[in-house]
């Protein structure tokens, strides 16, 4: 027999007989009936493989892509130049079917593909070490927070509301069922406020989350915020662009005990929201506390360089019920497409890019300005991301920009109610300066 063909009801009725049962429906009797389908699943008619590809491929090229329109879109996903030769190196079978490397003498290569990932996400955010890593940037916010619950055996976590909403929508529900206390401070004109901040921190307070640069785009100084957290001996957490930290402080030099964020800016397609990778990196201090994979490097019988699991007597394998976390997957294929991304492009390729998204975002906000048809909605430093007020409902912007092929800014409205006239617009080192000025005239005609 052949796994992939359906079964014959002579087989059914062998396997019923196996387990000494009558009918299908005795293996399915626990549930109850009135949540059973009675009436049947209201499906269409069979169709051939032709049809099937043909309905697909319709419903597919309903959506706009990026082939058709020009992003000005961020808000935590970004439309960057990625190299051809990260599709060529994870397109390869011993990547792109691996799972964990439990048996190392048999995975070297995606062992060390992993730690050289780990090598340098934490070189980036300048932290000691760093796992393999996380689902997405949200869900590795919630795992460091519940890192600072388990470490400090506090339970209140602090997060500014200049982090993004969809990250403290998942943090909310992480500590919910973990029974932490979550209380977001306040912001002030695109900023933490830091006197709510500070008055919220107390001897019950596990951590701080903030972001940098937050989801208005701006970068704040945390060296108060900083201060205050480690005087009332929490955890710093800082949920990062990485793509920033080549000029921006890092987590490590501001002194952040977890460094978090959403790796998609590192050679990952946008693919509609997903999937992504999360990245954490952690002081030498929160090593042993790590979620997920740590691939450490060690020698061989004959001296040869060898890599391998470590710190592996953790939630995978004993003592389960003392675990802060039970992942017990990874994004690997992701963090091994975002290792070859700044391995091609180094340092100063990242730095570039960097720069370039931050030339690019001001010269774009400047020239929106100088139209006299939209004002600064915050006068802050920013990277790449600037909010701008819009005289025209933002929804009804984007519905015209849309026709012309531009995908817009983000409607802080959803979010913000009190900024429901901000548009968040994001340029990165993939806009022109034609692309940018098409973009102004236009909303500067639409006004």
């Amino acid at each position: 027999m052949y796994p992939y063909i359906a079964n014959r009801i002579q087989d059914e009725e062998l396997m019923l007989k196996t387990i000494g049962l009558e009918s299908v429906e005795e293996l399915f009797k626990d549930i109850p009936q009135s949540i059973k389908v009675k009436d049947g699943l209201k499906l269409q008619k069979s169709k051939s493989e032709l049809e099937v590809t043909n309905e697909l491929e319709s419903m597919a090229n309903r959506n706009k892509n990026l082939k058709e329109l020009v992003c000005f879109l961020g808000a935590g996903v970004y439309d960057r130049y990625i190299p051809s030769i990260i599709k060529h190196i994870i397109g390869r079978s011993e990547f792109y079917t691996s799972y964990t490397p439990y048996q190392p003498e048999i995975s070297q290569g995606i062992l060390q593909a992993i730690f050289e990932y780990q090598t340098m996400i934490a070189d980036l955010t300048g932290m000691d070490t760093a796992n393999a890593s996380m689902y997405d940037g949200a869900t590795a916010c919630s795992e460091a927070a519940m890192m600072a619950v388990d470490n400090t055996r506090r339970k209140k976590i602090i997060v500014s509301k200049t982090v993004h909403p969809e990250v403290r929508r998942v943090l909310a529900t992480y500590m919910k069922v973990h029974e932490a206390c979550l209380i977001e401070a306040e912001e002030n004109e695109g900023v933490t406020d830091i006197d709510h901040l500070k008055g919220l921190i107390d001897k019950d307070t596990a951590g701080v989350i903030v972001q940098n640069p937050n989801f208005f785009g701006i970068v704040e100084d945390y060296s108060e915020i900083e201060k205050v957290t480690h005087e009332n001996k929490a955890l710093l957490i800082m949920n990062v662009e990485p793509i920033a930290m080549a000029l921006l402080k890092t987590p490590g030099e501001i002194g952040a005990d977890i460094a978090v964020g959403d790796g998609q800016s590192l050679g990952n397609s946008m693919s509609f929201g997903g999937p992504h990778l999360g990245f954490m990196a952690v002081s030498a201090k929160l090593m042993r506390k790590l979620p997920g994979r740590i691939v450490g490097q060690t020698v061989d019988v004959e001296g040869k360089r060898a890599f391998v699991l470590t710190l592996q007597a953790r939630e995978q394998h004993i003592r389960r019920e003392k675990a802060s976390s039970n992942i017990c997957s990874n994004h690997s294929l992701n963090a091994l497409a975002a290792a070859v991304y700044m391995t091609t492009l180094g340092k100063q390729g990242i730095k570039e890019v960097a720069q370039q998204s931050m030339k690019k975002a001001h010269y774009a906000y400047k020239q929106l300005i100088k139209t006299g048809k939209y004002a600064p909605l915050f006068n802050k430093p920013f990277f790449m991301e600037f909010a701008v007020k819009s005289p025209v409902d933002i929804s009804k912007l984007n519905e015209q920009l849309l026709t012309n092929g531009i995908l817009g800014g983000y409607d802080l409205g959803r979010d913000y109610p009190r900024y429901r006239d901000g548009s968040l617009l994001c340029v990165t080192e993939k806009r022109t300066k034609s692309e940018i000025d098409n973009l102004v005239q236009i909303m500067e005609e639409i006004v």
